[in-house]
């Protein structure tokens, strides 16, 4: 689903920037280095902040805001980047939506699986692209990765293993759950990419070593069942000095017809039985960049990019189960965790537009599946 926007004359997308912050200011250079991209504003809660953004950039006359919608609408932009904190990812997106805007969104698409299926919803009934940015999937390595794992027969289990010893400070070594729901969304993600596969259930453990500076458990280890019965296999601490892994993890693939290794860095290495090879993999890219240009990509041609509302919501799925598991020591069914987020998802909806596409879905799983409707976008709601 293209979302309606065409490019201006000149060829760029214009964009209008939400948030500020560090990882907005990443943002920021991103999209001012994009040849295909035109900055229209940038929108904070705090000017003083999005002004010393657009000053650090060399940018200090592009137009600023408090509201996105208002913004785009003032200096005629065609998308929103919204790179603002995941309590505000919900808002900030169903407002430019139903204001005709198609969204390239910050990682997770809300915060939680229940405002991502209103999301969802939003996206169906506005007819307008939603893209949330998984960054790692756009990595020349992960792909000649994923082309490695098409030759090596029926696949039985992945693996990584993430070690890494940030110190952040603030809300990270504060939060409850630090490591699976800051950052395993990450490899949970990638692992769907690889596999070609879906979570079907998990059985996840967390603890916190002795000598840990984070509140919460900054250690666990997850067993998945995907689909078509491969296994993937999750171990990581935020708290473990020395011989760190790469930001990536380290990854190994086994499979009926040999194994491949993905060190996370360099590139990966393969070993088959059967002498096969795999085939050259495209350059997607890289992270933010990459993913900045798929979603105008996307937009011009009217194709779906990775990581679109509809694929990416069994992601942070695949992270509400290992937290219910890790909180109850239980097994956790993912399709439980989506009924009960579609639930929460109708009782909390205020749109009877959004609330009349929920209320349709049979199965949360099949809604997901099918993907965004091809329907043209209607046009914008009036400023009030």
């Amino acid at each position: 689903m293209s979302g309606g926007v065409s490019p201006g004359s000149g060829g760029a997308l214009r964009v209008v920037l939400v948030g500020a912050g560090g990882m907005g200011r990443a943002w920021l250079r991103t999209i001012l280095a994009d040849p295909d991209v035109e900055l229209a504003g940038v929108v904070d809660l705090d000017r003083d902040v999005a002004a010393a953004a657009v000053a650090e950039a060399g940018v200090p006359d592009v137009p600023l805001g408090r509201d996105a919608v208002e913004l785009a609408r003032a200096t005629g932009a065609d998308a929103v980047v919204n790179v603002t904190v995941p309590r505000a990812h919900h808002p900030v997106t169903t407002a430019a939506l139903f204001a005709g805007l198609p969204v390239l969104g910050e990682k997770p698409v809300a915060e939680d699986v229940a405002q991502a299926l209103s999301l969802v919803a939003a996206a169906e009934v506005t007819g307008r692209l939603f893209v949330v940015s998984q960054s790692r999937r756009y990595n020349a390595h992960l792909h000649a990765f994923r082309e490695q794992a098409r030759v090596l027969g029926d696949l039985g289990v992945l693996t990584t293993e993430f070690f890494k010893a940030p110190r952040f400070g603030g809300f990270r070594e504060e939060m409850a759950h630090p490591l699976l729901l800051d950052m395993a969304i990450h490899p949970f993600d990638t692992a769907r990419f690889l596999l070609g596969a879906e979570p079907v259930s998990v059985y996840c453990e967390e603890f916190n070593p002795s000598w840990s500076w984070y509140a919460g458990d900054a250690a666990a280890s997850a067993v998945f069942e995907m689909t078509g019965g491969v296994r993937y296999a999750y171990t990581g601490s935020w708290c473990a000095p020395g011989l760190e892994t790469s930001w990536n993890g380290a990854w190994r693939l086994s499979g009926s017809a040999g194994t491949a290794r993905w060190d996370g860095d360099s590139a990966p290495v393969l070993e088959t039985t059967s002498g096969r090879r795999a085939a050259p993999a495209q350059d997607p890219g890289r992270e933010i960049a990459g993913s900045l240009r798929a979603f105008t990509r996307a937009l011009r041609a009217g194709t779906t990019p990775h990581g679109e509302v509809h694929e990416n919501v069994l992601s942070l799925a695949m992270v509400e189960a290992a937290v219910v598991s890790a909180e109850t020591g239980a097994r956790v069914r993912v399709d439980d965790v989506l009924e009960r987020a579609h639930e929460r998802a109708l009782a909390d909806e205020r749109r009877e537009d959004v609330r009349a596409v929920l209320a349709s879905w049979t199965s949360v799983r099949g809604a997901l599946a099918a993907g965004a409707p091809a329907a043209p976008a209607p046009a914008p709601e009036p400023a009030a």
